[in-house]
């Protein structure tokens, strides 16, 4: 199945195009930004503190660390598959060269396989990432 990461580069850019329009539509309805701006309370380290002490805060802050990004991961995953799926296959779909009305004429491997080579590929990750941050920053293109 042609994907993000096996496709032509003029069929990369017409497909990411089509995707753009869900895809707005759904980080919107995600509220991805809420998820990503929640409080998190870590621990402050003492300026007294020996080196025992703040080793043991590290440590501590980096179980809370791995603690908040699960929660802010669980949070993602059930408002993508349980209150948007259908917006969430769409980009599944779309990334794989399937029209959305067309998700279900593959099997579910297909589009794994698929995003597991999207999410392999360096360059396609860079791409996004670098669109995420343009957006993050206010940048309009």
């Amino acid at each position: 199945m042609k994907n993000l990461a096996s496709c032509k580069p003029s069929e990369f850019i017409a497909q990411t195009v089509k995707i753009k329009k869900v895809a707005a539509k759904w980080v919107e309805e995600l509220d991805l930004q809420a998820i990503r701006n929640r409080k998190q309370e870590y621990k402050t380290c003492p300026e007294d503190a020996s080196p025992e002490e703040r080793a043991a805060i590290i440590r501590a802050n980096a179980a809370l660390e791995k603690k908040y990004a699960m929660e802010n991961a669980s949070e993602l995953f059930d408002r993508a598959f349980e209150k948007y799926p259908e917006d969430t296959l769409a980009i599944l779909a779309l990334s794989c060269f399937v029209e959305p009305k067309d998700v279900d004429k593959h099997p579910i491997s297909e589009y794994l396989g698929c995003l597991t080579e999207m999410m392999n590929s360096k360059e396609v990750l860079s791409f996004f990432s670098l669109l995420a941050s343009l957006k993050t920053a206010q940048i309009n293109i």
